[in-house]
């Protein structure tokens, strides 16, 4: 038997009232996970387990079936792991942004999604002066700060601070003055540069500093084959989740046109999974688009990532005959722009059919599975019917 999990990044939301008091799932068009609920089975997932901060890291380890409370070390050792970065014993690294701080208040968590080439330029330059830590850069905004010999420190994520001042959102512990030097240098260095300057001319937001968040030391995960008796692979353009393929012994399946934003490749990312399936017992896709639109807070490009995501699924469908399930990681509601722990919703096609009629929040709670813990799905979705 093969598997295919597609996992709608965000998806999740609340009642909006500019649409009736609908969430973005209810009112996009999605007749192809309206087929999965349908014909087959609903519920809810609990992937943010009490005490664990709301977030991507914590939800997808936990449904790949590694409890974060005893796997998760932080997200900048997962996206460590993705970039081929080696880590010694001592090391932690933090995932770092690139950000647009103006007058104190964090203007943009992606400094406007700069380019990862202006990226790359900004953070060489960024390197030569605070060694002994390391800076590599990553795709877009998203890159690592190593700090040799650390211990951790207290972190926020920018884009859960976004239109604050920062002041009360600096790291806090031990590595908190070691980061906050790495910061101020960044300050210095990126005033004036060729990036910025060119950046600035186009109407782009400039990237004013690095911003460092959620530290740890490399996981030691359980190897996916080992732990399910399955070969799988992941699709994803965000190193986060490449990483934790990675940390699991998982097939990081890369795919040309598949960014990490709104604009990804919905039906290459179907191409290869598909393709990928020959040789794999089971894929994990995930897009992304609709987290990122999330924390925009835009109605319509939520909807529409949705939508997407919804042909991506039909082209699916149209060639897979194995078991499928969908799901959002955490969501990303639009009012607040940022994640929360509510449960998400579910459907898998191939476990037998219950009475949901369409895929969405509030149809999932009706489910026959109820609500599940995070670790629990995987063992759910390979057993036995």
């Amino acid at each position: 038997m093969k598997y295919l999990v597609i996992l709608g990044d965000g998806m999740a939301d609340e009642p909006i009232p500019e649409l009736g008091d609908r969430t973005p799932l209810e009112e996009a068009r999605t007749p192809h996970m309206d087929r999965i609920a349908r014909d087959g089975c609903c519920g809810l997932l609990r992937t943010i387990p009490e005490g664990c901060e709301a977030g991507s890291d914590i939800a997808n380890l936990s449904i790949l079936g590694y409890d974060p409370r005893r796997f998760y070390t932080g997200r900048g050792p997962l996206e460590a792991a993705s970039m081929g970065i080696l880590l010694k014993a001592s090391d932690m690294a933090y995932r770092c942004n690139l950000s647009t701080v103006i007058h104190g208040v964090m203007a943009d968590f992606s400094a406007g999604h700069i380019s990862s080439a202006e990226g790359a330029s900004l953070l060489s330059a960024l390197d030569r002066e605070i060694s002994p830590a390391r800076v590599y850069p990553g795709v877009s905004y998203r890159n690592i700060l190593v700090l040799p010999g650390a211990a951790g420190a207290t972190t926020v994520p920018p884009h859960d601070i976004v239109g604050q001042e920062i002041t009360s959102h600096l790291p806090e512990g031990n590595d908190a003055p070691h980061l906050q030097k790495c910061v101020e240098a960044s300050r210095r260095v990126f005033a004036g540069h060729p990036v910025n300057r060119d950046r600035i001319s186009r109407g782009l937001s400039p990237a004013t500093q690095i911003w460092p968040w959620s530290g740890g030391r490399t996981p030691l995960l359980t190897p996916f084959a080992e732990k399910y008796g399955k070969r799988g692979g992941i699709i994803s353009a965000v190193d986060l989740l490449k990483g934790i393929g990675r940390c699991a012994g998982m097939e990081i399946i890369d795919v040309p046109g598949a960014t990490g934003y709104l604009d990804t490749d919905y039906q290459a990312k179907a191409r290869y999974a598909l393709l990928a399936l020959e040789h794999l017992d089971f894929v994990y896709i995930h897009v992304e688009a609709p987290d990122e639109a999330g924390h925009l807070g835009s109605i319509r490009e939520k909807v529409t990532a949705i939508e997407r995501v919804d042909e991506m699924i039909g082209t699916i469908l149209g060639e897979f005959t194995g078991v499928v399930a969908i799901l959002p990681d955490h969501p990303t509601p639009i009012r607040i722009k940022t994640h929360t722990a509510d449960p998400v919703p579910f459907a898998i096609l191939g476990k037998g059919r219950d009475s949901c009629t369409s895929f969405s929040e509030k149809e999932a709670a009706l489910g026959k599975f109820g609500v599940m813990e995070g670790p629990e799905f995987l063992p759910l979705l390979f057993e036995r019917c």
